[in-house]
């Protein structure tokens, strides 16, 4: 009786074998996504190396934990993109920077600070680590609209920009239960970012280039002006 002869099986797909600047860019890339989606805590080596397609073991040659990858990719990170935004007025910039984001960027931005919330809480690294690419390059900004003439001078409100820009993203949805959006974050910034920046001694003024928030076509972005608002009255509202 004739032997049957095994039954040939084709051999299992090798996982992409890379570079190590690529390996660490699609870890950079697989951990940000799922830090959006599960967050920080659930986030395993494991889970890493399924979304980036590579070995397990090669994470661990260029990684000791999921801390490390978390933290490069953070570095990497760059939310605003302040060095191509110069638009020639402070308003131009911050209204630029919302829409180099989009819709989906911005949602993107909320979900990543959420996966983060206990990290940042428990791991200075982390902490660090989300603070350096993109909040503190806002000053940039800031120096532009001085040097243009803009600002007198660095103004108190200024040292505020991040925190103001950062909890009007992640506050839209737990306020008013619905997603950040572009306009919204426009309107914030005129009628609370530009209004805190131009606020001096009590008068509600605008430098130079005389901007005043919710003026022009109608669309609720700043326009210009071509003179100072006057002080408040007493026992008049202001929003």
């Amino acid at each position: 009786m004739a032997r049957a002869r095994p039954l040939r099986t084709r051999p299992p797909v090798p996982l992409r074998r890379r570079l190590d600047p690529e390996l660490t860019a699609c870890a950079h890339t697989a951990v940000i996504d799922l830090l959006r989606e599960i967050g920080y805590d659930a986030l395993t080596v494991e889970a890493v190396a399924a979304r980036a397609n590579c070995s397990k073991t090669s994470l661990y040659r260029r990684f000791s934990g999921k801390q490390e990858p978390v933290t490069e990719a953070l570095r990497h990170l760059s939310p605003f993109d302040v060095d191509t935004v110069d638009t020639g007025s402070l308003a131009g910039d911050l209204h630029a920077l919302i829409d180099g984001r989009g819709e989906d960027g911005l949602r993107e931005d909320a979900a990543l600070i959420r996966g983060l919330v206990s990290a940042l809480h428990t791991d200075p690294e982390i902490s660090s680590a989300l603070r350096q690419p993109g909040p503190g390059r806002l000053d940039a900004l800031i120096a532009r609209a001085v040097d243009r003439g803009e600002l007198a001078d660095r103004h108190a409100a200024s040292y505020h920009l991040p925190c103001l820009l950062l909890s009007a993203v992640l506050t839209r949805s737990l306020v008013d239960d619905v997603p950040v959006a572009g306009a919204y974050m426009h309107h914030f910034i005129d009628v609370v970012i530009l209004r805190a920046l131009s606020a001096v001694d009590g008068r509600h003024w605008y430098p130079s280039t005389n901007i005043a928030p919710g003026t022009g076509d109608g669309s609720g972005r700043a326009h210009s002006l071509g003179a100072e608002l006057t002080a408040p009255q007493a026992g008049e509202n202001h929003p």
